[in-house]
Order: C-alpha cells, then sequence, then structure tokens
C-alpha cells in the first residue's frame, strides 16, 4: 500500500506540474516584468485555478486505474489478495481525493507555480519573444486557447493515462517476472 500512496503522489506531482520549471537565478527586472505581463494576458490565475478543478474531477478515476493497475500487476498476490486489495483502494479513494483537493484549492500553490514559471520563460524566450507571445494570448484564438487548456489538459491526460497504464502494467509484470526468477 505504501508503494500504491508513492506512485500515487508522484503521479499527482507530475500530472499537476508539467510546466513547473526547477528554481533558476534571478532574471532581468524586464524580462521579469514581461512574463507577469503574458501570465496576466494568459489569464494564468484562472487557468489554474480551473485546471485544479479539472484536475480534482478527474483524480479519482486516475488514481483508481492506477491502483487497480499496480494490484492486478502484482504476482505476488492472489485473485482473492488483489480482490481485497481492490476493496481498500475503494474505501481509500474518497479521502485521498479529499486530501488532493485540499491541495489544489490552496491558493499559495498557484503563487509558486507562477512564481517558478518566471525564469522558465526568462530562461527560454527573449523579450521580444514573450511580448509576441502576450499579442498572441491577448488575441480571440490565444484566449479560446487559453479557456480550453484546462479541459484539454485533463482529457489529455486520461488519453494518456488510458494509452500508457496497459503498456506499463505490461511493463511491470516482465520486470516482476525477470525479477522472481532464480
Amino acid at each position: 500500500m505504501k508503494k500504491f500512496v508513492a506512485a500515487l503522489t508522484a503521479a499527482a506531482a507530475f500530472a499537476v506540474l508539467p510546466s513547473v520549471a526547477f528554481a533558476a537565478p534571478a532574471a532581468d527586472p524586464q524580462a521579469t516584468a514581461a512574463v507577469k505581463g503574458m501570465l496576466e494576458a494568459m489569464e494564468m490565475r484562472k487557468n489554474m485555478n480551473a485546471m485544479a478543478v479539472e484536475m480534482q474531477k478527474a483524480m479519482p478515476a486516475i488514481m483508481r486505474q492506477q491502483a487497480i493497475g499496480l494490484i492486478q500487476a502484482d504476482p505476488k498476490m492472489n485473485a482473492e489478495q488483489k480482490k481485497e486489495a481492490a476493496a481498500k483502494i475503494e474505501k481509500m479513494l474518497p479521502s485521498l481525493s479529499q486530501a488532493l483537493s485540499k491541495i489544489f484549492s490552496d491558493p499559495a500553490l498557484i503563487e509558486e507555480m507562477i512564481a517558478e514559471m518566471v525564469p522558465l520563460y526568462t530562461n527560454n524566450y527573449t523579450i521580444a519573444e514573450i511580448k509576441q507571445l502576450t499579442a498572441f494570448y491577448q488575441s480571440p484564438v490565444g484566449r479560446k486557447m487559453m479557456t480550453l487548456a484546462p479541459k484539454l489538459s485533463t482529457e489529455g491526460m486520461l488519453i494518456g493515462q488510458r494509452v500508457v497504464t496497459p503498456r506499463l502494467g505490461k511493463l511491470m509484470q516482465e520486470v516482476m517476472q525477470d525479477v522472481q526468477k532464480p
């Protein structure tokens, strides 16, 4: 069960934080201001809040799918043990979902992510490019893109989960078979 919680924590972190950069040295004040302007044009706070809501909706199904995949791939468990483990997961899901909801609802999370995004952009774009991106995000298609981003991100994550999970389950079964060979 500890492995499941660790895998769940890692999955949630990677699912929610795909665009967060590692801490970087302080950026040029003009570049920082340009990025902050671009993030405002992107309505980043609003969209991150919307994405958090979408994640809260999607995470129970993702957690269930991940957990059941891990359980089914465990060659050490017999059918009855797998059934019992699945039942335990079902009992745990509401409290796990509630804990994730609390994390996603924390306003400090969004502020920290935005602060980390400034060096991400300043290290990868020039001020001129940031201004071009800002103009795009202020355009009708840029606004539409940002409005749809939380929904598309969540649906894309579910697609990825649906496509990748069977492959990972098969890989884990092969690894476990290799590990158990004398």
